[in-house]
């Protein structure tokens, strides 16, 4: 079996180029150091010095030097994040669907810090269906995720809903919410902003027909129950619903700018020139989400999760009435 003491004779014999003086770099006599040497060579197949005349590497050995610095390097590192993390002690481990807006991540993050809890936060940002697999394997402790979703087994919190934007591109004809009457574009040539789901087309003036534009989702696999009931709201007043899914909100604001789709955000700094905003008010199209974690599962998050998710809940709650 190749160990670390086989690639630290390798690099001190390849540097030092003298037994001895390899040997105790090493901090072994010189009899181990050429049987561990051997050892090694049997191992990888190769030859790794000529001997004959001093100690010089092979060919095959300068090719294999770098990699078994590299690998002691990465050994080295690994028991230096073991000891740090043995030192700090307690770990929150806090998932965040990507749907919830940067700044308020932030705070729901740093909630159980400035509430005096001493332990070491560490985030990930992932879909929900990702947070929640995490969650009941016990790799994260507490996720914030999209609502409604199937918790198989898990504990979850009350409901949170965050207000969301609607964003078109500007000065579009194209409705941007449920589906609901056609509206006539403005003195100005464009029409008051409406319906997101609305598929047809809207009557510009002078009757001229403009496209409406799909609506930009990130894929159903990722939170389907939402998903799903989102889609329902838009299609709540009998209309087909066309979407394009994009990886992120970011990507779907590309679109909206570039007059190709509509996108629904909680994030109310989400902007980029020539896109107009609104509130999503008709219907109401609110981000829903809640706090969940795993009550089989005693880590080393909280003594209480319920009491921590709360403590999340608070903040998210504060930031739905800003």
């Amino acid at each position: 079996m190749l160990t670390e003491r086989h690639l630290e004779i390798f690099v001190a014999l390849a540097e030092e180029e003298h037994f001895g003086a390899a040997a105790q770099r090493v901090g072994i006599t010189q009899p181990p150091l050429s049987q561990g040497l051997r050892r090694l060579e049997a191992l990888l197949g190769v030859r790794l010095f000529e001997r004959e005349r001093g100690v010089f590497l092979t060919e095959e050995g300068a090719l294999l030097l770098p990699h078994a610095r590299r690998a002691l390097a990465a050994l080295a590192e690994l028991r230096e994040t073991g000891a740090r993390e043995h030192a700090d002690g307690r770990r929150l481990r806090l998932g965040l669907a990507p749907e919830v807006p940067a700044p308020l991540a932030a705070d729901v993050a740093a909630a159980p810090v400035r509430a005096g809890d001493r332990a070491r936060i560490s985030t990930v940002t992932a879909p929900t269906a990702s947070l929640l697999s995490d969650v009941a394997s016990g790799r994260l402790d507490l996720a914030v995720v999209r609502h409604p979703s199937v918790l198989h087994g898990l504990a979850a919190g009350q409901v949170i809903l965050l207000p969301t934007w609607i964003l078109t591109p500007a000065g579009s004809a194209t409705p941007a919410g449920p589906a609901g009457p056609d509206r006539p574009a403005d003195s100005g040539g464009a029409a008051e902003a409406g319906s997101a789901a609305e598929a047809g087309s809207a009557a510009g003036a002078g009757g001229t027909a403009v496209r409406r534009l799909p609506v930009a989702v990130r894929p159903r696999g990722e939170a389907p129950a939402a998903h799903d009931l989102f889609v329902d709201t838009l299609a709540s007043r009998g209309r087909r619903v066309e979407t394009v899914v994009v990886a992120d909100e970011r990507a779907g604001l590309a679109l909206v700018a570039a007059g190709q789709a509509v996108l629904v955000t909680a994030d109310e700094t989400l902007t980029a020139s020539r896109v107009e905003r609104r509130r999503a008010t008709d219907p109401p199209l609110p981000l829903r989400l809640r706090v969940v974690w795993n009550p089989r599962r005693s880590g080393a998050a909280s003594e209480d999760p319920a009491a921590t998710a709360r403590l999340l809940e608070n903040v998210l709650a504060e930031g739905a009435a800003r």
